[in-house]
């Protein structure tokens, strides 16, 4: 496993390159103004609860991805597209949402988004899977249950 944890840390830090643009922070840090974060024992917490959104890519979501009763993966470049017609009509825009991604930026974003939408109670995983993973806890892939230690 320390092997995944090596290559996390890695995708983590190409990951950081993407953020050097002021103007990409500015509309990072206005979502994050708007969202509720929530720590990991929170999401336990609630979980029974929730419908977990995980916003990352396809390829990152077979990686492996956080278990919950309820879990959808939409992308975040697909998510304005997705959410009427994965989300409101099927849970409607009441539905306690919780967005998620490798390190919280995109969910910040994905959970502002569908504010602006109408969806009136959404929350983000601060610190993304890498935080979830970094907590103790496994993710589940179709290798079967994964962790960091």
């Amino acid at each position: 496993m320390r092997n995944l944890n090596t290559k996390l840390e890695e995708y983590a830090k190409r990951c950081d390159e993407i953020f050097l643009s002021d103007h990409l922070k500015a509309v990072i840090e206005e979502a994050s103004r708007h969202v509720v974060n929530i720590d990991v024992e929170e999401l336990y917490d609630i979980s029974k609860d929730i419908i977990l959104i995980d916003v990352r890519e396809p390829e990152e979501f077979s990686s492996g991805y956080i278990n919950a009763h309820t879990v959808l993966t939409i992308p975040r470049g697909k998510l304005e597209f997705m959410a009427i017609e994965k989300i409101a009509k099927q849970f409607g825009q009441d539905a306690q949402i919780v967005t998620y991604c490798l390190k919280g930026p995109r969910g910040a974003l994905a959970a502002y988004q569908l504010q602006k939408l109408g969806f009136t109670n959404v929350k983000n995983l601060s610190g993304g899977i890498l935080h979830w993973l970094a907590k103790g806890n496994t993710i589940h892939s179709y290798l079967g249950e994964l962790s960091l230690a």
